[in-house]
């Protein structure tokens, strides 16, 4: 059963998480790096490393929200880099971050859906995906999605929260989680749901060794698994 951040809408996932980082679009950039503790930036920083060996010229970051993970793709020094999300209120903020820093001309913000990607096959060099995985509706077909897309020997590079096994990190990490974070976040960014949906979100997700299986069941070879940070998030790569 699909983890929803409005359990009592009637819409699908899609629809409902597009219409979550709506509402919280104004906070998103703030809570990320409050609520990590500044942790995510350097998350980010060694995810884009992993690209550095295949000098990606054309990269496309999917769920790109407030384009984050697009503008760290720049110190890989790429011709073009898009970003695609559902989310008309990320990208509105993502356009105007990018546009301050006058980076327009390389970094392209556009609409699109993870599992209807807009583009022709064998398109990019590689395809980034920064905590947005696990919103997919679909998982298999999105991953689908990013397969058809890439080149060749493409990369696939995906930062996604996962679940700390060790004691006591584990036990702490949970309690700030599923307590501390939720309370945080509805009082920051005023929407009650969003920050009780993260944790939920994460505790369903397939990650570790179930999403590197899922890597290679929709065609990617040579996949790995990174866990950061005692396990709190995970870069995961596959080769197309």
């Amino acid at each position: 059963m699909a983890v929803l951040p409005y359990k009592q809408d009637q819409a699908g996932k899609k629809q409902q998480v597009a219409k979550m980082f709506d509402n919280i679009s104004h906070r998103y950039d703030f809570l990320n790096h409050f609520l990590s503790l500044g942790i995510d930036k350097g998350w980010r920083k060694k995810a884009i490393n992993t690209l550095r060996a295949i000098r990606p010229k054309v990269i496309l970051d999917v769920a790109t929200g407030t384009g984050d993970f697009a503008l760290q793709a720049l110190s890989l020094n790429p011709e073009k880099v898009i970003g695609v999300d559902i989310s008309e209120g990320m990208l509105e903020v993502g356009r105007k971050k990018i546009q301050k820093l006058g980076l327009s001309h390389i970094v392209e913000l556009k609409g699109g859906d993870s599992e209807n990607l807009g583009f022709e096959e064998n398109k990019f060099d590689a395809v980034t995906v920064a905590f947005g995985v696990r919103n997919f509706e679909n998982l298999e077909k999105g991953l689908t999605e990013i397969h058809r897309v890439l080149k060749s020997e493409g990369m696939i590079v995906v930062l996604e929260f996962s679940r700390p096994r060790a004691f006591p990190f584990k036990q702490v990490y949970s309690f700030y989680f599923k307590h501390i974070l939720p309370k945080v976040g509805r009082l920051i960014s005023k929407d009650s749901a969003a920050y009780t949906y993260l944790p939920e979100s994460v505790e369903a997700f397939p990650d570790g060794e179930a999403f590197q299986n899922i890597l290679t069941k929709v065609g990617f070879k040579d996949t790995t698994c990174r866990p950061l940070t005692f396990g709190i998030s995970t870069i995961y790569t596959g080769r197309k």
